[in-house]
This record gives structure tokens, C-alpha cells and sequence, in this order.
């Protein structure tokens, strides 16, 4: 075939062996699209791997570079190419069909991390205040919304109202906004950091450290847990994916 697909289908082997020599990037009307030897990267479902941005085309056509050591016949896997990930998503998930990726979304506002508080200890009661009520102060500030807390064990029913609002809110994103929180929402479990990432008032370290701050404070008293610790890391790793191609699809703006 000439086009290759990005990811491995569920029937293929978890590693590929990489066939091409150079990764290029070439602007065509529609945009810049990333090509292996001259032929184009297809998608898993048919589309041309192609971004409006040249800096995230060239990041994208890096990574393929990189992939499988850099030299034809290196095998290389999907988690090699982590901003080609979330381009995919971007061109064949989200822009045929935002109302799907949008009511995934709505549905970690149902569940909103910051509006779930401890009773106890009270260093951590103390810290969740400190770090979690002013983005939920933000969201109100910034887009009109109100989110309900809860100290208690049983779930809290957000408001109609406030749903329909983070519905609009989702709405009005670009397809590479909802792509960038299709990744960082479920890694950080929150809604609310994932639209202050995008709006640029947290950074990705900012946004998982505000995330991680029950896991945080709980290794501080107890001591550290290292299989938590590495679960954190490769969280945290997805967020930093989310701002990279973020930054870079916005770079030539």
C-alpha cells in the first residue's frame, strides 16, 4: 500500500516495522500534510494525516522520524507517536461527530474531582480549599458556571443549569481544543483544570499538580508509594501532550 495508518488495528501486532527513510512536511490546499518518502500518512480510518499548523505538522513528522530509532526496519509502537494520537482523534473522531466527544466530556463535569472534598485530614481539607476553590471561582468568573461541592460520600447532582452552560462552553471550542481535552480531562479527572489548560491559565504541570493533590498529600503522610508514583507520571505525561499540541497548533497564529 502506499498510505500508511497510523495506529495498528486491534488484529495487528502491537509493534510495526518501520519501512521509510524520511519524514517530510508538505503544504497542499487544505493544509500541511505529513508524508514518509513522498507517500501520505493515512489515518486508521482513511484520512490524510493533515493539520492547519506547519509547527504541529513538523512536530507530527518528527515523531515519525523518531519512530522505530530513526532508521528504516526499527519497529516502533502508537505510543511513539503521541501528538499523532491526538491529531487523529482531532480529524476523524471529532470533527464527524463533536456531539459525542462533547457528551464524554459533560460527563466528568457530572463527576467534577474539585467538587469532591475529604473530611479529614485536615491538612489535605486545607489544601483543597486552597487549590480547588479558585478554579471553581475561575469557572464561575469566567463562563458563568456554578459547580455544587460535596464533603460527603454519596455523588452530588450538578445543576441543569450548569451543564447546559459547560455544554455551550464545549460547543465553542475548536476541534483541536476538544482533541487536546479528550486526553487531558481523563488523565487529570476533571473538567474544570482541563478548560483552564486550554484557556491557557494553567500550565500542564501547573493543572496535574492541582490534580494529584489528594495522591500528593497522601504519600506526604504516609510515605511515598512508587506504583502511584509511576501511574501519576504517565498521567501527567498525557497532559503535557494535551498543552504540546495545543502550543504548537496555535504556534503559526
Amino acid at each position: 500500500m502506499n498510505d500508511t495508518p497510523v495506529t495498528p488495528r486491534s488484529s495487528a501486532p502491537a509493534t510495526r516495522r518501520r519501512f521509510w527513510d524520511h519524514t517530510e512536511v508538505v503544504s497542499e490546499p487544505e493544509g500541511f500534510a505529513v508524508r514518509l518518502d513522498g507517500r501520505p500518512v493515512r489515518l486508521p480510518g482513511g484520512a490524510v494525516l493533515r493539520v492547519g499548523s506547519r509547527a504541529l505538522a513538523e512536530a507530527l513528522a518528527g515523531e515519525w522520524q523518531a519512530a522505530g530509532g530513526g532508521g528504516k526496519g526499527g519497529e516502533f509502537a502508537p505510543s511513539d507517536l503521541r501528538l499523532t494520537r491526538i491529531a487523529g482523534t482531532m480529524l476523524e473522531r471529532i470533527a464527524p461527530d463533536r456531539a459525542a466527544v462533547i457528551g464524554v466530556l459533560l460527563g466528568y463535569a457530572r463527576h467534577e474531582l474539585l467538587c469532591y472534598r475529604v473530611r479529614y485530614p485536615a491538612l489535605l481539607v486545607e489544601r483543597q480549599q486552597q487549590e480547588w476553590d479558585p478554579w471553581l471561582e475561575w469557572l464561575r468568573a469566567r463562563y458563568d458556571v456554578v459547580l455544587r461541592s460535596t464533603d460527603g460520600v454519596m455523588p452530588v447532582d450538578q445543576s441543569p443549569e450548569a451543564l447546559a452552560g459547560l455544554q455551550s462552553v464545549l460547543e465553542g471550542l475548536p476541534d483541536g481544543a476538544l482533541a487536546a481535552l479528550g486526553v487531558a480531562v481523563p488523565a487529570l479527572g476533571s473538567l474544570v483544570l482541563g478548560l483552564a489548560l486550554v484557556d491557557g491559565r494553567l500550565t500542564a504541570e501547573q493543572a496535574m499538580a492541582c490534580a494529584t493533590l489528594d495522591e500528593r498529600t497522601q504519600m506526604e503522610l504516609w510515605g511515598q508509594d512508587a506504583e502511584q508514583a509511576a501511574r501519576l507520571e504517565m498521567l501527567g505525561m498525557d497532559v503535557k501532550d494535551a498543552a504540546s499540541f495545543l502550543a504548537l497548533l496555535h504556534a503559526d497564529s
